[in-house]
């Protein structure tokens, strides 16, 4: 979450709730939605390391608001990330772990296992399918995301179907 706070916060100073409905109003009802404490306590830390900057604002009849805005050091931070690829190679999955080793353990199925994945995957496409509809299409950012998860399905669902040739 640091780094899309401080990507927000390059439009300009904002206060916690404010990053919160950004986020959500960009990527919509697919992507989950942050917790306002947890956003509140990672500006804190953003705050302590010196990549934004809080100032608070006194509020007739309400409590004060502390609004915040980026530094320097948390521009070039922001810049960096978006100069940074994502890489997060698919070995280290969970569920490839199980099927690897169920068959050492003799305590459940491989083939079974991929029925019960392949049947929540499908679930999923679903949910996803019903939300796509909801969604505002003008939202493209929130149609992106959406179907870039169907497609991450799908490529699973497809590999899913290859482990079980291979291994019935």
């Amino acid at each position: 979450m640091r780094q899309q706070l401080l990507a927000l916060l390059t439009r300009g100073p904002a206060h916690g709730y404010e990053l919160k409905q950004g986020l959500e109003q960009l990527l919509g009802s697919a992507y989950p939605q942050p917790n306002v404490g947890q956003v509140y306590v990672t500006l804190g830390r953003l705050e302590k390391s010196g990549l934004i900057e809080g100032e608070d604002v006194e509020q007739t009849g309400r409590p004060n608001k502390r609004i915040y805005r980026l530094t320097d050091a948390g521009r070039e931070a922001v810049a960096a990330w978006f100069e940074d690829t994502t890489d997060e190679p698919r070995v280290r999955d969970g569920f490839f772990m199980k099927l690897a080793l169920a068959p050492l353990s003799g305590l459940a199925d491989p083939i079974a296992l991929i029925n019960r994945q392949r049947r929540q995957h499908l679930n999923t496409m679903r949910s996803l399918s019903r939300l796509a509809a909801g969604e505002d299409r003008d939202n493209k950012i929130a149609q992106l995301l959406i179907e870039g998860a169907m497609l991450h399905l799908q490529a699973d669902l497809d590999w899913l179907e290859r482990c079980q040739e291979e291994l019935e």
